[in-house]
């Protein structure tokens, strides 16, 4: 029987793609081998002069991205959300974004002017512009952003670069947005200020971009990716892309998972570690530092240190009671069964 789609998943398309492109290398004074290299990580990257011109897009669909509890604005604040946080991963500035959409005949115009609402605020929020794009009919809500933004070439961040005895560290809490989507779905007794602060992080993520850009600065960050599908397969993309066989532990003590975060696990019988590792849409930024630098600036960023970088070439967990176990890179991801 042939393969289908959803056989291999969304990282197994990326993984088919890439291969044939880099079979289909065009040489060109705007791609050079950083540029190539770039291929595999958050962004693209277009060489201009001591610049590059950082390129990204992604897509959502109402079905797989939306719930039915999330407002119109939210929906287009979201849009332009996860693609800046692939511009706050490479350390580079918002520039604009184009936005392409696919409607449903039967979409109530303030729906739409809604939408439109929050992409406007979530470009305001980011110091960028809505710079063009498209409309069409579709059975379903689907909107895709391609967003571009800049970044000097001594500053630029990716996922290749760790090296061995480096600090691996997250730019804030773990395992939010997954309990702010518990509490949208269940019925919890909580009080009201944790309720907010959780939905909040559910329904209106925001991205690192400043937080990005300044580590960048720093020359000390030698990888970086944002967690968007979970910190367990963003762990996999540093290991993954690394160009000199890299491994990473972390430890479950370090982790910084919220008390309300730990709260939401006892009230519905799950494992808050899973929020955290597995879950996604935490829209932090995963790094690995310099560990003679990270002391030094660990408290300006607000960074949390979660384990280091070795030479194993294998994921690692280690639990409270100091017991290693393999982590496994696994998280959200479409097109699987």
């Amino acid at each position: 029987m042939p393969l289908k789609v959803s056989d291999i998943g969304e990282k197994g398309l990326i993984k088919r793609i890439l291969k044939k492109s880099n079979k289909n290398i065009i040489k060109s004074s705007f791609f050079d081998d950083i540029s190539i290299k770039s291929l595999n990580d958050d962004a693209a990257l277009i060489n201009f002069g001591d610049q590059y011109l950082v390129a990204t897009s992604d897509m959502l669909s109402k079905s797989a991205h939306f719930p039915d509890e999330m407002i119109f604005k939210q929906v287009g604040k979201k849009v332009v959300t996860v693609n800046v946080s692939d511009l706050a991963a490479m350390g580079a500035k918002p520039l604009g974004i184009i936005v392409s959409v696919g409607l449903p005949k039967d979409m109530p115009l303030d729906d739409f002017d809604s939408m439109m609402d929050g992409i406007f605020e979530g470009c305001k929020e980011y110091g960028m512009m809505l710079i063009g794009g498209d409309t069409n009919e579709s059975n379903e809500l689907t909107i895709s952003g391609t967003c571009l933004g800049i970044v000097s070439k001594e500053n630029v961040l990716m996922k290749d670069g760790a090296n061995s005895g480096d600090v691996v560290a997250v730019t804030g809490p773990l395992g939010l947005a997954a309990a702010g989507f518990e509490v949208l779905f269940n019925d919890l007794d909580l009080e009201p200020d944790t309720k907010k602060n959780l939905l909040d992080h559910a329904l209106n993520p925001k991205a690192r971009v400043k937080t990005g850009i300044l580590l960048g600065e720093t020359g000390s960050v030698t990888s970086a990716t944002d967690i968007t599908d979970g910190l367990a397969s963003e762990i996999g993309e540093i290991v993954d892309s690394s160009s000199s066989g890299i491994g990473i532990t972390i430890y479950e003590e370090l982790l910084p998972i919220p008390d309300s975060v730990l709260e939401i696990g006892k009230n519905t019988n799950k494992n808050p570690f899973e929020f955290a590792l597995y879950y996604g849409e935490d829209f932090e930024i995963l790094l690995t530092i310099r560990k003679d630098v990270f002391n030094k600036i660990k408290d300006n960023f607000h960074l949390y240190k979660i384990g280091e970088v070795t030479s194993s070439g294998k994921m690692i967990i280690v639990n409270k009671e100091g017991i290693e176990n393999l982590l496994t890179p696994r998280g959200w991801e479409h097109l699987t069964k």
